[in-house]
């Protein structure tokens, strides 16, 4: 059970594009709001932001950090997002008691087991294996990843960064698409393909292996909304290779660690592209292992729908950790 801090504390989900803050206030989630991050030069500005856009606020002390790179020491620069800071340091600018930082994909797997049944929707298999590692994984600007294994009567969670993982082809089509990116980009890791630029870049070789010369540049949100209407068919082979690699990499994750406690894909893409990333050949790909076909068609997969995941695992890490940032 998470334990009840005193006071409001500030929870911060920072990633490539948005950085989304709360304040949680006796074990309630308030205030939320996103701020574009390119708004703000540094972390500290856009915090401030958010504090002074509250009308009435008690002082806060505590903060917690979910941040899109690795964490290790006091250094964190974010992977896809000009932001870097020290946790000594922005803990003194703000005045605050304690700080914590964690891994972004370290807040989405804690959030796991707190999840409502209304917060997911199952994408095939069977009934999780209670006590069983738990796999996380979700597409968004990167591509992040973590795994969650049972301990005593809680939960550990491990920050992973397999989405710069080398991603492999399970076909002669696909092995010519990533042919083609490795060409353009020396290495070709999962996020090069299963993330927001991934949409891109698979809608752009796909134009290009048709022959199109004047291939019109569309962000990933317009192949989204073209797969959805139907209007390009370039945008739904994209959409559709986008969600056969994302199953080899889950597949390949629920066999690494032994996920018979179900796989989790969290993420905006996946949730803009609903019943269409549903029906695109996800499920097929993830139990393609053959021998262990069998092993993989037992474990569910579950959809987070949640719009902020990342907020009930810092509540966690505010609830089970108290030691305090260097400095």
């Amino acid at each position: 059970m998470v334990s009840e801090i005193q006071g409001p504390a500030l929870l911060g989900d920072l990633g490539a594009t948005n950085a989304r803050f709360a304040i949680l206030d006796k074990g309630t989630v308030q205030h939320v709001r996103i701020l574009a991050c390119a708004d703000y030069a540094t972390i500290d500005r856009a915090v401030r932001a958010y504090l002074d856009g509250l009308e009435t606020r008690a002082p806060v002390r505590q903060m917690a950090l979910a941040v899109a790179c690795p964490v290790i020491g006091d250094a964190v620069k974010l992977t896809n997002n000009p932001w870097s800071f020290s946790q000594a340091a922005l803990k003194a600018e703000l005045g605050l008691d304690r700080l914590e930082v964690v891994n972004d994909f370290v807040a989405q797997a804690l959030a796991v087991p707190q999840l409502a049944p209304g917060d997911t929707r199952q994408i095939g298999g069977g009934a999780a294996r209670a006590g069983q590692p738990i796999g996380i994984v979700g597409p968004g600007t990167g591509l992040g990843m973590s795994v969650l294994l049972p301990q005593g009567e809680g939960w550990l969670a491990i920050p992973g960064e397999g989405g710069h993982a080398t991603m492999a082809a399970a076909d002669d089509h696909e092995a010519e698409i990533l042919g083609r990116l490795r060409r353009r980009h020396g290495h070709v890791s999962a996020e090069r393909v299963i993330s927001g630029m991934g949409l891109t870049n698979l809608y752009e070789t796909l134009a290009a292996m048709a022959g199109e010369t004047d291939v019109i540049g569309l962000e990933p949100w317009q192949v989204t909304e073209s797969a959805r209407s139907g209007a390009n068919p370039h945008c739904v082979e994209a959409v559709k290779v986008f969600a056969r690699l994302l199953g080899t990499v889950a597949g390949n994750l629920a066999l690494t660690i032994g996920a018979l406690g179900g796989v989790y894909l969290s993420g905006g893409i996946i949730l803009k592209l609903g019943a269409l990333f549903d029906d695109a050949g996800f499920r097929d790909r993830f139990e393609a292992k053959g021998r262990f076909k069998s092993y993989l068609e037992a474990v569910p997969v579950h959809v987070v729908t949640n719009d902020l995941p990342a907020f009930l695992g810092l509540k966690t890490v505010l609830g089970q950790h108290g030691h305090s940032t260097p400095g």
